[in-house]
């Protein structure tokens, strides 16, 4: 899929490789989007990889002496999920993040990145671009500021050039009795792509609107401002009539295309609901509903920090050195593989099924750094000097690990193929929370599909596993 993988270990040589490597290279961090992209053939000019994901000090997220909110270009979507900072000052980019995926993808997934997937659908895009947010771009010219509403020239297209990278995304803190909200249509409750989705964002002056902001998703060529709407109800107190009102002026600013997930008639009659359903939660001071005050995340334990000695370029035969499941391995092979491959196919591991291949279905989970991830989205090298457990890892010598004992117990495996990414996702939900309740488990389930057991008995041994451990304790 790439000739080169490049591992550099400060940002002053991320800006270096570009200038050298131009529009053949891209950075990734997650490569959630990208990997997708290269599998099938979407990308055939990008032949080297510059992965930044390890970079110290990049994951940064707080305010500045200005008063402005920074997010570094490997803040991802469970940081901001969970963060209190944003969950107080930006409820709505919190909540986007929260729809984004399943928790392996929010691990590994960056706020920068889907902002320079461009896709209109992308969720985080609404509420950034609400909330008055500006990129920054580094190269050897130096930096420039974009603000968001600039950034992007097209579906999938911005104003990024090949040799800059997304150093910061930063927006100013709300003023005080701000409060946001996000709301996503989207045709399953998890692991879904927006239909229509709006970040409506209100500073109120008493019970009355002193400003609003309001974006949409999925139905513009690019996220656009419902101009209408926003005027409007300046100065208007949120009452039934004034919501309805500004709904039906929302769909002005929609543009919407027919696809395979919906015609473009039922879009437009979606935003209506959408701006609507947002402003009445706002009105109502229910705006929070819905969202876990403390989301799963399936981060099991710290992960463990790792920062290269010197800059890596991983060619084919270039060694990959990785702990996997307590032992440390040398692969020779697989440098253009995904991890999932590599693990199967150079490790001998086949416990980790290939289900989709495109994190849809979670069979391949595995614990990379202490957090759980779909190994088919990881590119192979990033797992060079990483702590790697797989399904064969969870057993201790004869012993097997409580939810696997669960499992048998209860019955909670039909065909076996969707198993083992349960079990990890499950290992990793006991070890980030002993004592899960059912939503809890649920949450953490929401990467895994199983066709076979209708979920129940995966549920119920996750929960006798918790106890088994509080006997054990």
């Amino acid at each position: 899929m790439w000739k080169l993988y490049l591992t550099p270990t400060s940002a002053e040589q991320v800006v270096d490789l570009l200038a050298e490597h131009g529009a053949r290279a891209r950075v990734v961090a997650g490569a959630t989007d990208l990997i997708l992209e290269l599998e099938r053939g979407l990308r055939p000019g990008v032949e080297t990889l510059i992965d930044v994901s390890r970079l110290e000090g990049l994951d940064g997220l707080g305010v500045d002496s200005r008063g402005w909110i920074r997010l570094g270009p490997l803040v991802t979507h469970n940081q901001v999920a969970t963060s209190p900072l944003m969950r107080e000052n930006a409820f709505a980019l919190a909540r986007a993040c929260w729809e984004v995926g399943a928790p392996q993808i929010r691990n590994r997934g960056t706020v920068a990145g889907n902002l320079i997937t461009a896709s209109p659908a992308n969720d985080t895009i609404p509420p950034l671009m609400a909330l008055g947010a500006e990129v920054r771009l580094r190269s050897r010219r130096g930096l420039r500021a974009v603000a968001l509403g600039d950034f992007y020239t097209g579906v999938r297209r911005t104003v990024m050039r090949p040799d800059e990278w997304l150093e910061e995304i930063a927006f100013p803190v709300p003023e005080q009795g701000t409060r946001s909200m996000f709301t996503k249509l989207a045709l399953r409750r998890a692991q879904a792509i927006s239909v229509v989705n709006a970040a409506v964002v209100v500073l109120f002056e008493g019970r009355r609107v002193r400003r609003a902001s309001i974006t949409l998703g999925a139905v513009t060529p690019v996220i656009a401002h419902a101009a209408a709407a926003e005027e409007y109800l300046a100065g208007k107190e949120l009452t039934p009539a004034v919501i309805q009102h500004a709904a039906q002026l929302a769909v002005q600013a929609a543009r919407p295309i027919d696809d395979i997930r919906g015609s473009a008639a039922y879009r437009r009659d979606m935003v209506a609901v959408s701006v609507a359903r947002g402003l009445r939660a706002l009105a109502s001071g229910r705006e929070r509903e819905g969202m876990p005050t403390r989301p799963v995340t399936l981060v099991a334990g710290r992960a463990r920090e790792w920062r290269p000695g010197a800059p890596a370029a991983h060619r084919l035969g270039t060694p990959i050195k990785a702990t996997v499941n307590g032992v440390e391995r040398t692969f020779t092979g697989g440098q253009e593989k995904t991890l999932l491959r590599l693990l199967r196919e150079d490790g001998l591991l086949i416990g980790t099924k290939e289900g989709c291949a495109e994190g849809e279905c979670g069979a391949c989970t595995v614990l990379l750094d202490g957090m759980a991830v779909m190994a088919c989205m990881v590119p192979a090298p990033r797992a060079h000097g990483a702590d790697i457990r797989t399904v064969e890892g969870l057993a201790r010598g004869e012993r097997l690990h409580p939810l696997q004992q669960a499992f048998i117990e209860t019955g909670a495996v039909q065909c076996g193929y969707c198993t083992p990414g349960f079990l990890m996702s499950g290992a990793a939900l006991l070890e980030e929370r002993p004592h899960p309740t059912r939503e809890e488990i649920q949450q953490a389930f929401t990467g895994n599909l199983c066709r076979c057991t209708g979920y129940y008995s995966i549920l119920q041994a996750v929960e006798r596993a918790a106890e088994a451990g509080s006997a054990a304790g």
